[in-house]
């Protein structure tokens, strides 16, 4: 039987929720003198700059672990499921919300015509522009953590964003759906994922978090699920048309495409 690109993510990603590890990033922070601890979680960033000084900090930070092989493996099914569901182009100036260091832009660049990284966190976008620098149609964006102000209209073809929405807030996680709507060009593809509080892999992640850190001592960046209705709801009432979803372990991933009405 066929393997699907969310089946092969989820399995690559099975560490990207290790608590353990990401309090090891949360402690790393704290020894740095950060007080994480009292930022509050919309100060996004604030947040990640101090949750990625280095490389393998911001590592540890996103995905549990610094290690680049398993970096590399999860990056590549990312792009095999970006690719199964949205597809990537020749032709397409690409952007990714929440880019992180480059993870899965390493991946996605050499299929597209641009290839544009935006993140929150300064300090990402400079272990993106090390990472990425062998690119040529590499960009890096700079966000407030709420909108995508600094891109034009209608400017993008293909939108993604992953492993992204569980550090984000409800009204944060439409917004960055709503103003991918405004960059997106008539017929542009959107998706984005999140752990599914509705499946029994995040079921458990929210009951180890329940236990583990008590009210007050959550630190702001800790990872919240979302509900395969929660993100449909955002796609529908931001405009898009063929919403889809595909829900399997850990992930709920939904994609959609603004309406190609009006195109010559």
């Amino acid at each position: 039987m066929a393997i699907s690109a969310a089946a092969r993510l989820c399995e690559a990603s099975r560490l990207a929720l290790s608590e353990g590890r990401r309090r090891l990033a949360f402690a790393l922070a704290l020894a740095r003198g950060v007080r994480l601890l009292w930022l509050p979680r919309g100060r996004y960033k604030e947040v990640w700059n101090s949750l990625s000084g280095t490389e393998e900090l911001a590592k540890i930070s996103v995905l549990g672990h610094a290690d680049e092989a398993q970096f590399s493996k999860t990056a590549e099914a990312t792009r095999d499921m970006l690719i199964e569901h949205v597809g990537i182009h020749p032709s397409d100036r690409v952007l990714e919300i929440g880019a992180g260091v480059g993870r899965v832009g390493a991946v996605v660049a050499p299929l597209c015509r641009e290839w544009t990284g935006a993140d929150v966190a300064d300090n990402m976008l400079r272990h993106i522009r090390n990472r990425l620098a062998h690119l040529d149609n590499v960009h890096t964006l700079a966000l407030n953590g709420y909108d995508l102000g600094p891109v034009a209209s209608a400017s993008v073809d293909l939108a993604y964003c992953t492993v992204v929405f569980m550090h984000l807030d409800e009204w944060d996680r439409y917004g960055y759906i709503h103003e991918g709507f405004r960059v997106l060009r008539l017929g542009g593809r959107m998706l984005i994922d999140n752990f599914n509080l509705t499946s029994d892999e995040g079921w458990a992640v929210f009951q180890r978090q329940r236990a583990d850190y008590l009210p007050g001592r959550r630190p702001p960046h800790i990872a919240r699920s979302s509900t395969p209705q929660e993100l449909a709801t955002y796609f529908q009432r931001a405009g898009f048309e063929a919403v889809q979803q595909r829900c399997e372990g850990l992930w709920a991933v939904t994609w959609g495409r603004k309406p190609a009405e009006g195109m010559p």
